[in-house]
């Protein structure tokens, strides 16, 4: 039976193939976001899928329009995603404050006051910080994170526990660290796709951080949200997502391959998040989730920036400095 979905930052890079997924097996996802750019949805999801997609302009800091695109939406599962990333974090934290932890609280307010059955939401492995030991950090591991974006996170998943002793809503946040694929686009660990995007256009590029950290499969990452919000796990819990640590050396190898020449570099110091996420726990409570191999990830992202830009639809913004300087 087809379900509705209210998806907060569904305009963003995971929240474009949640929609994508949700559209595709016949579900309603209604999409709130405060941008109306759909260049990332209609990247990815058919015209037809796309009609079944109901959207609301709003901003997640205003209470009152969270709570009414909520409650007009009917949906009893909610998907929370809505953010700003490490850098706007960074730059200014008040307002990287404002975003991520009160529009996080707006959410689980509203979720209450109509009732939801769950709000699952992206917190992320920034809530861990660095790690010196070359270990596989599950979620009993100390959480120090080393940025503003990884305190706000945190402090999310402490109000999603509050939530549920003292309302009763039913959560699960998920952290993730490098997700890759079409659409992902903004955030330093953007850097492997924009790099992958530049080599299709047979363009040069650097990716700024060196050393492994735990590489994602967009798709993958979506369908870990969707079988959260549609699982009977009553509580609030919080999952590590894993997909496969690979050194950024070994990326940018791959993507050279693809490219048939030696365009994407790296260097840096590595991203100060521990470079591998556990992720057995998310798999004893759902079972098997979809765990897309790098290699096939990285082709598969390729192949589809080549079929856009082959149709003329590849967006090109996120990487227009690299497109200047090859052109002088």
């Amino acid at each position: 039976m087809a379900e509705t979905y209210f998806i907060t930052g569904a305009q963003g890079c995971i929240g474009s193939w949640i929609v994508k997924a949700l559209a595709e097996r016949g579900d309603t996802a209604v999409v709130f976001d405060r941008s109306d750019d759909m260049r990332r949805l209609t990247a990815i999801i058919a015209p037809a899928d796309l009609e079944q997609v109901r959207f609301v302009v709003g901003d997640i800091t205003d209470a009152g329009s969270v709570m009414a695109a909520l409650k007009g939406s009917s949906a009893k599962r909610v998907i929370h995603l809505a953010g700003l990333q490490v850098p706007s974090c960074q730059a200014d934290p008040v307002a990287g404050a404002v975003v991520n932890v009160v529009g996080t609280l707006n959410v689980f307010e509203a979720a209450c006051a109509i009732g939801a059955e769950k709000v699952v939401y992206a917190s992320s492995a920034a809530v861990f910080g660095r790690s010196e030991d070359d270990v596989s950090v599950d979620e009993t591991a100390a959480c120090e994170p080393a940025t503003h974006y990884g305190v706000f996170k945190r402090t999310n998943e402490g109000s999603a526990r509050v939530y549920f002793l003292t309302h009763g809503l039913n959560s699960i946040g998920l952290r993730p660290l490098t997700v890759y694929g079409v659409n992902r686009d903004s955030g330093l660990t953007s850097d492997p796709t924009k790099a992958m995007k530049a080599a299709v256009l047979g363009v040069p590029f650097h990716i700024r951080f060196s050393g492994a950290t735990d590489f994602q499969y967009v798709a993958d990452t979506a369908a870990a949200f969707i079988a959260c919000a549609d699982a009977s796990l009553p509580g609030a819990h919080l999952f590590n997502l894993h997909g496969e640590t690979v050194e950024v050396k070994q990326i940018v190898k791959t993507i050279n391959h693809e490219a048939g020449r030696e365009l994407a570099t790296f260097g840096g110091d590595p991203i100060p998040i521990a470079p591998e996420l556990n992720d057995a726990a998310i798999r004893r409570a759902l079972g098997d989730l979809p765990a897309t191999p790098v290699d096939a990830g990285v082709h598969e992202t390729m192949k589809r920036f080549g079929e856009l830009r082959d149709a003329g639809k590849l967006d090109t913004s996120d990487i227009e400095v690299e497109l200047r300087q090859y052109a002088r």
